[in-house]
């Protein structure tokens, strides 16, 4: 008697392009491009972002000035190329203070002894009751507009939200049944928190990283938008809106552009962001 064995064949290269969502394929372009415009912006924009032409001022956008010129003539694609750079390091050092302190506080407040966790939760209620663009205000207040100033005020007052994450992937993790097996094999505090807990209870934060970094640089913008960030003429996004705001109804690409840049970026991380967690969330249940 002959026994037949189906074997599955394994889908090619080209099937796993097909299956790839096409908004990933155009997130990882626009990241290559937001690269390339932060590291090397000399290869994509010819003209210096301080060169004025006073012949050629609130010019829209033509072939010669892709994107129009300014009150000064400056040729704002030259600006926003060259203010990549500022806006992508706001952006991740925001992200990056914001996910420092909601490790530690949602660590402290998920396994920290009773008063400790007890301190620490009530201080991530308040903190997350309070509104984080009065905490950016008062934190600019006091240390005056500066891009440090922006990654912190915009870190700090994001940081409560994730905190909250945190400690509840901590509590979830806890009780989770690989945990209480790895207790009952009589493995140390340590070793648990060690290989299990935190391991899996921090993976998301992966994900979460780069949502944050489009966040971060909205909420910049924004306060740069209000005045309170990096004061023009710096060609950084946020001061470009801030500066084109004063000329909206002449030449409303001055803030468009800038603005519609943002937007973009905003939501290239965004995209990245779903498809990594969602990556990571298939390579959980393997």
């Amino acid at each position: 008697m002959t026994t037949t064995t189906a074997a599955t064949a394994r889908p090619t290269a080209s099937a796993r392009l097909r299956r790839t969502p096409w908004d990933l394929y155009a997130a990882l372009a626009a990241t290559v491009l937001f690269a390339l415009a932060a590291l090397w912006p000399q290869l994509l924009a010819s003209q210096g972002p301080f060169s004025m032409d006073l012949a050629n001022t609130l010019q829209p956008p033509t072939g010669a000035h892709w994107f129009g010129t300014d009150e000064a003539g400056r040729d704002l694609f030259s600006r926003v190329v060259h203010g990549t750079s500022a806006s992508l390091g706001i952006g991740i050092g925001a992200a990056a203070v914001s996910l420092g302190f909601a490790v530690l506080l949602g660590t402290l407040a998920a396994l920290g002894n009773r008063v400790t966790a007890a301190a620490v939760g009530w201080l991530l209620e308040v903190a997350f009751a309070f509104p984080a663009l009065l905490l950016s205000l008062l934190l600019i207040a006091v240390l005056g507009p500066s891009i440090l100033t922006l990654i912190l005020a915009v870190g700090i007052g994001t940081a409560p939200g994730y905190a909250r994450m945190v400690r509840g992937q901590i509590l979830s993790a806890k009780g989770s049944p690989y945990v209480e097996a790895a207790v009952a094999l009589g493995h140390s505090r340590a070793r648990i928190l060690r290989q299990h807990i935190l391991p899996n209870s921090l993976r998301p934060l992966v994900a979460v990283f780069a949502l944050s970094i489009g966040q971060s640089i909205v909420w910049a913008s924004s306060l740069s938008f209000l005045g309170l960030g990096i004061a023009p003429p710096a060609a950084e996004w946020g001061a470009l809106l801030d500066a084109g705001r004063g000329y909206v109804t002449v030449a409303g690409w001055l803030t468009v552009i800038p603005g519609l840049v943002i937007v973009v970026l905003a939501l290239t991380t965004t995209t990245l962001g779903r498809h990594l967690q969602t990556f990571l969330e298939k390579g959980e249940k393997r």
